[in-house]
């Protein structure tokens, strides 16, 4: 549990406050993360890194001369913002470009990938390489699939390398690409951890006994195994490793020991003894190993082992100095830190819209307050339900985006916004502040149907239902997840469907909102006799069966009560009629 701290929903801001202020000669604070204090060198390619809170050093922690030059950092176990990493890259990118690289998990995935499609159009060169390193969440055939754990710091590392060397984009992304085939790891907990200010662990490990293939956002493991001596512990993991050797004939290797929160020093150097006898034994030599805190999950107990194999431009990679706040090598010459300032861009104004679209526009915003309003009701609720099989964010996440939506929209409506602008305002907040995946997919709907319903008048049923259809159709282009998948999707799609048929019927808008919230209410408990195809839960399906899928939950509630808002409204308008 967290012994420190105020608002648990300012935890991750007011960490990165202090980050800072305790390490202001190597990092200064940009909106959406951290940067080196130094701007970068005209004409060396920019590594942006980045991930969620919760698992310093990284990624903050690895900004400095020799690795990365700026990190995104989201809330608590969730992926930073589309916005939060442009604005992070943007910072330090110059004319050679930006490479992105993180660990792939799905809404790192989606956020990143849209802040490489906007650097792009803006004429900054961008490429990404996405960390699979863990062995244990997928199989050997879908490597793209498996997520990024403690390996991320093998891959950070040369593309940090081969930046400060001068090289141009493609060749730092494909040496960094070049170290995340050559890098496999296995983690193992022997008990989950606490996200700040819940009550309760993500997951428990029985005593005497350790969960393998566990995953750094609290992810419970793949299975659970007796606790075995630290000699056998190190077999075990070298093993598994070994059975994944990217290339036969190489005999260097870098290792990483990496603690997860609870497990302290003297306990590492007893595994890391194990471990390398047990590597020497197979032939290897082992090449300036790490041993310490790279990628931690708050007070979780459990470790981690890396292995990068090496070659000859690897190994140099490896070897080389590195000055950040956390990991520190050789000698570096830090050049003093240029001026650099990072202004927030100025909100757009909104321009008032006509008499009926503003209230329109009104209505929305009463309708995201209920929002809100439901999932500051369920939050702890949904956080269980995604626990169960995932990291347990989901209910925080929904509600630090329900939370800047409602303010967003109910800035817009005060200054006489349509109902598209309201919308379209309230995507970008809940996008901007939630991270992770259910954040984008969030935003890119909203926004979808307010770009649909745009200022013009009062829309009708017709419109309202093409406008769901609308972000119906920018979630699952943009998730990349169809019926069937256990997601937010098998909630929505017929959310829309009915809605579409039941004003195609002549249905009015409260009457067939609320038919089609009962839908999507039915298939969201649908959802627990499915077996999840995407996000974090998918290592972990089995254990999701008979539970249902949280963001379908979440978003039934959300159209439930976005139907009691309309159907009050209707009631308000035929008494003033």
């Amino acid at each position: 549990m967290s012994y420190i701290l105020n608002d648990p929903a300012g935890f991750a801001e007011e960490s990165a406050a202090g980050f800072v202020a305790a390490n202001r000669a190597l990092v200064r604070r940009v909106r959406g993360g951290v940067a080196r204090a130094a701007a970068t060198p005209a004409g060396q390619v920019a590594v942006v890194i980045g991930g969620g809170s919760g698992h310093y050093p990284a990624f903050a922690g690895l900004v400095g001369a020799g690795i990365a030059h700026a990190a995104a950092m989201g809330n608590v176990f969730a992926s930073p913002s589309a916005q939060q990493v442009h604005a992070v890259a943007t910072s330090v990118a110059t004319e050679a470009g930006v490479l992105l690289t993180y660990g792939n998990y799905a809404g790192d995935a989606l956020n990143f990938d849209q802040a490489q499609e906007q650097l792009r159009a803006e004429g900054i060169p961008c490429q990404t390489v996405r960390v699979t390193d863990d062995v244990y969440s997928a199989s050997p055939s879908e490597r793209d699939k498996r997520r990024g754990i403690a390996g991320d710091l093998a891959v950070f590392r040369v593309a940090g390398w081969a930046a400060e060397q001068g090289r141009g984009l493609d060749e730092v992304a494909a040496l960094a690409a070049r170290a995340n085939d050559r890098t496999r790891s296995i983690g193992v907990a022997f008990s989950g951890c606490t996200l700040p200010g819940a009550a309760e662990p993500l997951f428990t490990v029985p005593a005497g006994q350790m969960a393998v293939g566990m995953g750094i956002h609290g992810e419970p493991g793949i299975d659970t195994v007796p606790l075995p001596p630290a000699d056998e512990l190190a077999r075990m993991l070298v093993a598994k490793l070994l059975e994944e050797s990217p290339d036969a004939a190489a005999t260097r290797v870098a290792v990483i020991v990496n603690g997860l929160g609870s497990v302290k020093s003297e306990e590492l150097f007893v595994l890391y003894g194990g471990i390398a006898a047990a590597l020497e034994a197979a032939g290897l030599q082992i090449v300036e190993p790490e041993v310490g805190e790279y990628a931690t999950s708050f007070e979780m107990a459990g470790v981690s082992l890396t292995v990068m194999w090496l070659d000859d431009e690897l190994e140099q990679a490896w070897r080389s100095p590195a000055y950040t706040p956390a990991y520190r090598k050789g000698a570096v010459s830090l050049a003093a830190a240029d001026a650099v300032t990072d202004d927030d861009v100025a909100d757009e104004a909104i321009t008032a819209a006509g008499p009926e679209s503003a209230t329109a526009g009104r209505v929305v915003a009463s309708a995201l307050a209920a929002v809100r309003a439901v999932i500051d009701r369920d939050v702890d609720e949904l956080g269980r339900l995604d626990a169960i099989a995932g990291d347990g964010d989901h209910g925080i996440g929904m509600q630090r985006g329900a939370r800047a939506a409602d303010a967003a929209a109910a800035q817009a409506a005060a200054a006489s916004a349509g109902a598209g602008t309201v919308l379209t305002r309230a995507g970008d907040a809940w996008a901007d502040k939630a991270g992770g995946t259910s954040g984008a997919l969030w935003g890119r709907g909203l926004r979808a149907a307010g770009e649909l319903l745009g200022d013009n008048g009062a829309p009708d049923a017709a419109t309202v239902a093409a406008a769901v259809a609308a972000a119906r159709d920018a979630v699952q282009a943009f998730g990349k997840a169809e019926v069937g998948e256990k997601t937010l999707v098998d909630a929505l799609v017929p959310f829309a469907a009915r809605l579409a048929e039941q004003v195609g019927s002549g249905a009015d808008l409260a009457s067939a909102w609320t038919d089609a919230a009962a839908a999507a209410t039915a298939a969201a408990e649908a959802t627990a006799d499915l077996l999840p195809r995407k996000g974090r839960a998918r290592p972990h399906m089995a254990k999701s069966l008979g539970t249902p899928d949280p963001g379908a939950v979440s978003l039934a509630r959300a159209m439930t009560a976005i139907g009691v808002v309309l159907t009050e409204h209707d009631a308000h308008e035929g008494k003033e009629n």
